[in-house]
């Protein structure tokens, strides 16, 4: 049985993502600041703040040494929307280091299990990642492009070793993600992704066949209608 690390499942893509990979018979583990509520006999959820980086490295080393991983999700995220000079400093280290520190660290701890089993790295970036200027979301999306960054720089490094290292870049997507932002999307069909659309994804970059590694994969929803709150 292939078993999963996937951060950010006590709801939308992680949540999502968790469920549609145990429906394949894949183990999942769970990093979350809070749970869920699912339960599944191979879903494991374990609350953890990954923003204190010193109980994350000493749980991730902890979890090698109990499972065989063969993939690793990191799908939490963080973000506030707004002018950046209306962004407290506290708020700023929390986009960092969620979006950004944190799934650096886990990599750097889980690779050479990953090595072991020529496994797969899906890092959750954003298609802001790719625009520019992102206006009232600058912090955010620099995060996010430096995540993408370091997805293609390491998959140079350990693609010798059989790791696939894909970037996910979802556009605006129905999760509690926009909570802070003083906008939304048009609640008509097709304005926005659903979690599902996204964890459907992820689970085509895991089944990719041998041999085979796609770097990028851009999701949007078919239209682009936002509007203030």
């Amino acid at each position: 049985m292939q078993t999963a690390l996937i951060t950010g499942t006590s709801g939308g893509i992680g949540l999502a993502t968790a469920k549609v990979l145990n429906l394949r018979g894949i183990n999942v583990v769970g990093l979350s600041r809070s749970t869920s509520g699912y339960t599944s006999p191979i879903f494991r959820e374990i609350t953890i703040d990954i923003t204190d980086t010193s109980a994350l490295a000493l749980c991730v080393r902890q979890l090698c040494k109990e499972y065989d991983f063969d993939i690793l999700i990191n799908n939490a995220g963080a973000a506030y929307y707004g002018l950046h000079e209306n962004l407290s400093a506290a708020m700023i280290h929390e986009i960092v280091s969620v979006n950004l520190e944190a799934p650096m660290i886990i990599c750097s701890l889980m690779i050479n299990r990953l090595k072991k089993n020529r496994g797969t790295i899906i890092n959750i970036s954003s298609a802001t990642a790719k625009k520019s200027p992102n206006t009232h979301g600058a912090a955010y999306a620099a995060s996010k492009a430096g995540l993408t960054s370091f997805s293609e720089s390491l998959f140079a490094e350990v693609r010798k070793h059989g790791i696939r290292v894909v970037t996910l870049h979802p556009d605006m997507t129905d999760t509690g993600l926009y909570r802070n932002a003083d906008f939304t999307a048009d609640p008509d069909f097709g304005c926005s992704l659903r979690p599902e659309d996204v964890a459907d994804a992820i689970v085509w970059a895991v089944s990719e066949p041998a041999g085979i590694n796609v770097n990028d994969i851009t999701i949007s929803p078919q239209y682009h209608r936002i509007k203030r709150k």
